[in-house]
């Protein structure tokens, strides 16, 4: 069943996840509601529904309540999952959802997920054989979880019956893409002018900014040096070999990170490692000793002294607060800027 135009509403559900991303949900659920009122008619009529019909904890600690339980739904054309990016683990696989999923998929409905929304389809089999996408937090660990899945980084997918997106604002330029499909192009105009959206993004395009964006450089060198370290968290490269690559001497790259980054190669390079780890801690229930693995430590000592440098506290400690506090809002002390641990860690490899 495809979203087209027709005289009666399209039937949209939203399944509320434990922890979900209200910006996502917002970016979703909104441009339906303007899409109604800028058209004078009604093009889309949506309802709410949560594993049992109860009331659903968003990421910031908001209740929203659904109208009925997900078993509930007969036939609609569509249902969008709406999880959060506070981590997968907090989405629950439940198989009595896995199977409303899939009956819902097999008469037809199009059925997609927003952030970490995707964990659910693809352990309900639904992305099994199909191009998807996830919030860029979480693709190694879905990629991990299902390695045969065709994931990509794009801001959201439509293949076939089944679409996935990445999250945040992305969900908007999603649903502009189905309000062109069933009210055009013209309306779906509108509806981006309405929220400040002068750009309606195409789904290929990148979630996160670029490099130059990111950290505020421009030197095409310094990039390459930059891009080679986020790709090689996991087992680094020496610093001979990046600017090696980069086409740069040791004195050159040490002198430009100096000069736009204010750290050393190193130094800079380890806090790449150490932010990706605090991810995976907080978002994952990985062992420390993956963990450690996965950002490139020889050993779980190793990295768990680097973490301690850099943040304040152990590792072991980050995952069991962030764990305790179900995925909700931070109370710990904030991250040092600029994804760099502090200088007293810079000569620590």
């Amino acid at each position: 069943m495809a979203i087209r135009p027709s005289d009666n509403p399209v039937p949209v559900a939203f399944f509320l996840a434990p922890d979900f991303s209200m910006m996502a949900f917002a970016a979703a659920i909104e441009p339906l509601r303007a899409a109604n009122r800028l058209s004078g008619r009604q093009l889309f009529a949506w309802q709410l529904v949560s594993g049992d019909g109860a009331p659903v904890i968003a990421s910031n600690g908001i209740p929203v309540a659904p109208q009925a339980p997900i078993a509930a739904l007969g036939r609609i054309d569509m249902l969008i999952v709406c999880a959060g990016i506070e981590g997968p683990q907090r989405v629950k696989h439940d198989p009595a959802i896995l199977h409303h999923l899939r009956r819902l998929a097999c008469h037809g409905t199009m059925v997609g997920a927003i952030s970490s929304g995707s964990f659910l389809l693809a352990e309900a089999g639904l992305l099994a054989g199909k191009r998807c996408t996830v919030h860029w937090e979480y693709a190694e660990d879905l990629r991990a979880r299902h390695p045969q899945l065709n994931l990509t980084q794009e801001l959201y997918v439509i293949d076939g019956q089944v679409f996935t997106c990445s999250g945040g604002t992305a969900a908007l330029d999603m649903m502009l893409h189905f309000v062109t499909a069933v009210g055009g192009t013209e309306l779906a105009l509108g509806v981006a002018e309405q929220f400040i959206h002068p750009h309606i993004r195409a789904r290929e395009e990148h979630q996160r900014l670029d490099l130059r964006t990111r950290y505020g450089i421009r030197n095409p060198k310094l990039i390459a040096a930059v891009r080679l370290m986020e790709g090689s968290l996991d087992e680094p490269l020496d610093m001979e070999e990046i600017a090696r690559r980069a086409h740069l001497s040791a004195r050159q790259i040490e002198r430009l990170f100096r000069k736009y980054l204010a750290s050393s190669p190193k130094g800079f390079y380890l806090g790449l490692r150490l932010a990706r780890a605090r991810t995976l801690l907080r978002s994952t229930t990985s062992p420390l000793r993956m963990i450690a693995l996965e950002c490139g430590f020889a050993s779980p000592s190793h990295f768990s002294n680097a973490y301690k440098r850099a943040y304040g506290i152990p590792p072991t400690q980050e995952q069991r607060l962030f764990s305790a506090r179900g995925g909700g809002q931070p109370t710990l002390q904030r991250a040092p800027t600029r994804l760099q641990p502090r200088k007293t860690a810079e000569s620590q490899g």
